[in-house]
């Protein structure tokens, strides 16, 4: 088990994670649907599957890249920790994990569960062919607060999706920041990335651009929904964390990268889900 945890990296869920469950509560504060136990679970098992097929099909798929790359060579299979094989049918067992779980949830989600895996799979073929691969990364976690949404209601609305577009310019913009460190990588093994065809610092400008419509999407249900002063702390949170991650990532010193990925990133979902839960909590008291 520890090994597999491994693999597929599974305290990176804490990025997707808070989006899902916003907007599981978003679906219970904006509509007549009540909070329901089982529901939650079974949105919280299909999150863990999705990301659990689409991080073991990504190692499966890059062995042979992160075999050739000094900053990857270390992860589970080139290193063998784990085996090619061992992780294709981890990513196989949670493919079919997942769509069986939206089988006991709702027709809509089921139905939906194969574009779902399409999204989050395809993700990794994309590096080979385009340099938008980080739009379809995001795009793939951006599925978060919409599925949430959908595993309650069964039907598609308005503001889950600003969650959304929030996520995918969130997610694409710092993966943006940590496609940096393999920008000479990438150019010279005919990899796509941001980097690789624009170079640092125009991808940084990139990033940014990507992270500025970010806040401008993850403000707007405050207008559209009876939000309080809760989730405005929450957004100036959020902003201040995107700003403090430009500010430790410079062109010319990609030392502080894993902190401005790992930890800045994590804080901002977590300690945003937080404040938008403490506004749904007092307003229901």
């Amino acid at each position: 088990m520890k090994k597999y945890f491994s693999l597929v990296l599974f305290a990176h869920t804490v990025f997707a994670m808070p989006f899902a469950i916003i907007g599981f509560f978003l679906a219970i504060t904006t509509t007549d649907y009540e909070f329901n136990w089982i529901k939650l679970f079974l949105m919280l098992l299909c999150m863990v599957f999705a990301r659990n097929a689409a991080m073991a099909f990504n190692r499966y798929l890059d062995r042979e890249i992160d075999a050739a790359n000094p900053r990857t060579v270390v992860r589970d299979i080139p290193s063998g920790r784990i085996s090619s094989r061992e992780a294709l049918a981890f990513t196989i067992i949670n493919s079919l994990l997942l769509i069986s779980t939206t089988l006991l949830i709702n027709r809509l989600c089921f139905y939906l569960s194969p574009v779902a895996l399409a999204v989050v799979l395809g993700y990794s073929y994309t590096k080979r062919f385009t340099p938008l691969c980080h739009l379809i990364l995001g795009l793939g976690l951006s599925l978060a607060p919409i599925g949430a949404y959908l595993v309650v209601t069964g039907e598609f609305a308005l503001l889950p999706i600003y969650f959304s577009l929030a996520v995918l310019c969130w997610v694409s913009g710092f993966d943006i920041i940590y496609a940096l460190q393999d920008e000479e990588f990438d150019r010279e093994n005919d990899l796509n990335s941001i980097p690789a065809w624009l170079g640092k610092e125009k991808a940084l400008i990139v990033s940014s651009i990507l992270h500025f419509f970010a806040i401008i999407f993850i403000s707007l249900p405050y207008f559209f929904s009876v939000l309080s002063w809760f989730y405005l702390a929450g957004i100036l949170f959020f902003i201040t964390l995107l700003v403090y991650q430009h500010q430790l990532v410079k062109p010319n010193d990609l030392s502080k990268v894993d902190r401005a990925f790992f930890t800045t990133n994590g804080i901002a979902s977590v300690v945003f889900a937080v404040f938008f839960l403490l506004d749904v909590y007092l307003r229901n008291q």
